[in-house]
Parts: C-alpha cells; structure tokens; sequence
C-alpha cells in the first residue's frame, strides 16, 4: 500500500488509447467504494468508447456524469464530469486539487504532452497540477512496442515522482475470461491508491 488513508476525492481522465474497458471497470470500483470523482474523457476516448463497449455514452459532460450515475447506480453527488476546457474546474487549480488522479488507458500523446508540461486541455493541466502540488499521480500507458521517445517520457515522469503502470496483466491468477484480466490491472490500481478491494486473490494466497 502507498497511502496510509483512502483517499477522498480521485481525478480519472480516460484518453483516446485502446482499453476503455480498464477504466470502466476502475470507475465503478472508485464508485462503489464511495470515492467522490472528477471525471474527464477526452474527445479520442469517446471515439474509443463507442468502439470497444456497447455503451452508448453521451458526450456532453453533463449528459455523461447523469448516464455514468445510472449506469452504475452511484451517489448523485460523488460524480463530477469535466469538458476538456473547463478551466474553472476544480482540478485545473492547487488550491483545490484531489487526492490522487489515475489517467487510465494514457495514449503516448498524452504522455508527452503531461512529462514537457503542455497543459494544451483539461487533463494535461490536471495532471500538471498533481505534479507541481507533489500528489498521487497514477499513469496507465497502453501501447507496443513502446518507442525510445515512450520510454523517455515515461523515465522522466518515474523521477519525478509518477507512478507509471503499463496495462500489462498477469496471469498467475489464472485468468479464464478477460474481465479477469481487467480486474488484475484494476486491482494493482487501488493497490497503490490504498483503496480495498477483492478483486484478485494476492500473491501466494
């Protein structure tokens, strides 16, 4: 465990990279265990929602936060959905930053653009403001094979604090469906968010 306490609040952008279904199933989980989240998708990932899941989510954030809370019957009040250029949200500042944030699948360009600083929409800002304000950073890259320019930026976040998790599952659990295979990566997620959880059995148990 990374954490002493659970955190209260979680920031989670979901970016244009393949494995919708990792955040999906890390939104329900954040939701079930009460966590208060700022959500961000970016435009790349609602195409990539509607290729990889049958769900039919709206686009506009309001729209999206009314159809996630249904989905998975949560509280009204602990979800929060954010546009790409809502800069007057509460992740786009220090002086109100969650806890932790989870940026889960990370597509390379999103991983550039968080290691040089762009801060070009929402979520790289988001992102920026963890870094400068020293909280959880959590990065899910999902690409192969990853390139020397990947591989740098991913060492220049790892220095500086980020925890940097490729979607890269085990099978020592001995999977016998995919979700198996999402719950693994989830489950090592809440692991280092200090977040219960029985998804998988631990090693050797």
């Amino acid at each position: 465990m990374i954490q002493d306490s659970k955190p209260r609040t979680i920031s989670l952008a979901i970016t244009g990279a393949s494995g919708a279904a990792y955040a999906l199933r890390l939104l329900e989980c954040l939701l079930n265990e009460n966590i208060h989240v700022y959500l961000m998708v970016s435009p790349a990932a609602q195409i990539v929602l509607a290729t990889e899941t049958d769900l039919k989510v709206p686009s506009q954030p309001k729209e999206m936060q009314s159809f996630f809370i249904k989905h998975f019957n949560a509280n009204s009040e602990q979800l929060e959905v954010f546009g790409k250029d809502q800069w007057m949200s509460p992740v786009a500042s220090g002086s109100n930053a969650p806890d932790a944030m989870v940026v889960c699948p990370c597509t390379m360009g999103t991983l550039s653009a968080i290691a040089c600083g762009a801060s070009n929409n929402l979520i790289e800002r988001a992102a920026d403001v963890m870094i400068k304000e020293k909280r959880q950073l959590i990065i899910v890259p999902r690409e192969t094979p990853f390139s020397p320019i990947h591989l740098e930026n991913m060492l220049k976040l790892a220095n500086i604090g980020v925890t940097i998790m490729p979607a890269n599952p085990g099978f020592y659990h001995e999977p016998e469906e995919i979700g198996d295979l999402i719950d693994f990566m989830v489950a090592r997620i809440l692991d280092h968010l200090s977040i219960p959880h029985t998804l998988i059995g631990r090693w050797s148990e």
